[in-house]
């Protein structure tokens, strides 16, 4: 983890704003502030430590809660003046029980669509550990792997004929019974959407021979 504290611009107080944001959803979880101690201590754990501005007192992110923040990246914006730290949450980060503090929302022209994939895993998960009946989660879980890859079989040949419709919409429906289903396996064979990231992210700018 390369930050070089030097280089970061600590106000008169000796305080930076820190924006923590979910490495994997994208997420803006809370914005604290960090003195330089705070800093450090953060690199050298790798879990966040803040500086309260009203106890004046250094704090670490879920010392009490167990709502822990594991820290991936740290970087620095053009200013040098606020810091970005990249997590894996533990737990809610918002004292109210919520995934972020920002939760109330002022204005929105249409809803987000970025977390969607994050939030039809969770529920994915959810019904493995919790079955409800009729849902259909529950069903194919009851079912096993072999029924979930029928379905994928049979959601891929449906894509390809959306797509030789020259359909979109009909191939964006497909698209999707596709990737929830795929969702569903993966989560049966144990393979998490950060494998399947990691491997992309293996294979950019590689070449063929």
């Amino acid at each position: 983890m390369n930050v070089k504290i030097g280089q970061v611009s600590f106000d008169d107080k000796g305080l930076v704003p820190a924006i923590v944001q979910d490495e994997v959803t994208g997420k803006v979880l809370m914005l604290a502030y960090m003195n330089k101690e705070a800093l450090e201590k953060t690199i050298e754990t790798k879990e966040t430590w803040f500086y309260s501005r009203s106890r004046q007192e250094l704090w670490h992110k879920g010392a009490t809660s167990g709502n822990r923040q594991l820290v991936n990246r740290i970087a620095f914006d053009c200013d040098q003046d606020t810091l970005l730290v990249q997590v894996t949450p533990q737990g809610p980060a918002c004292h109210t029980g919520d995934v972020s503090c920002f939760s109330n929302i002022v204005v929105e022209e249409k809803k987000a669509n970025r977390e969607v994939v994050h939030e039809v895993i969770a529920e994915i998960k959810e019904r493995r550990k919790n079955p409800v009946e009729g849902s259909y989660t529950s069903y194919l879980f009851h079912e096993g792997i072999d029924k979930v890859l029928k379905k994928v079989g049979e959601e891929s040949s449906e894509v390809i004929i959306g797509a030789k419709n020259e359909d979109k919409a009909e191939l964006t429906s497909e698209l999707s019974d596709l990737i929830y289903h795929s969702l569903v396996l993966m989560e049966i064979a144990d393979v998490d959407i950060a494998d399947v990231k990691n491997e992309l992210l293996k294979r950019r700018g590689k070449t063929k021979d």
